[in-house]
C-alpha cells in the first residue's frame, strides 16, 4: 500500500449489520465497501473523508450540527459590504 493510500475494508451486509460500531472503527481508517449478494452496493467513510471527496467548504449549518466539527476546517471568503450615503430627498 502506498504512503497516501488509505486502507479498504469489505464487508457483507450481514457482517456489517452485526457489528456497525466495527465498520465505523474501519471508516476512520479508509472507506468501508458494503456487499449485497456479493457486489459492491454502498460506501461507508468518515465525514472529513466524504468532505475532502466533495472538494468543498462545509457549510455553516452542517458544522453546527455536527459533535466533531472542532475537526474540520473552516475558512469561509471575506464579505465586502460597501456603504453609501441614504438619499434622504
Amino acid at each position: 500500500m502506498r504512503e497516501n493510500e488509505m486502507p479498504i475494508t469489505t464487508l457483507s451486509s450481514r457482517e456489517f449489520n452485526q457489528d456497525t460500531s466495527g465498520a465505523k472503527k474501519a471508516a476512520s481508517r479508509g472507506p468501508v465497501f458494503i456487499t449485497d449478494r456479493g457486489k459492491p452496493a454502498h460506501v461507508l467513510m468518515s465525514m472529513a473523508d466524504y468532505v475532502r471527496l466533495l472538494g468543498q467548504t462545509p457549510r455553516i449549518t452542517d458544522l453546527l450540527a455536527m459533535p466533531d466539527a472542532a475537526d474540520l476546517e473552516f475558512d469561509p471568503a471575506a464579505v465586502s459590504i460597501g456603504s453609501r450615503p441614504a438619499d434622504l430627498s
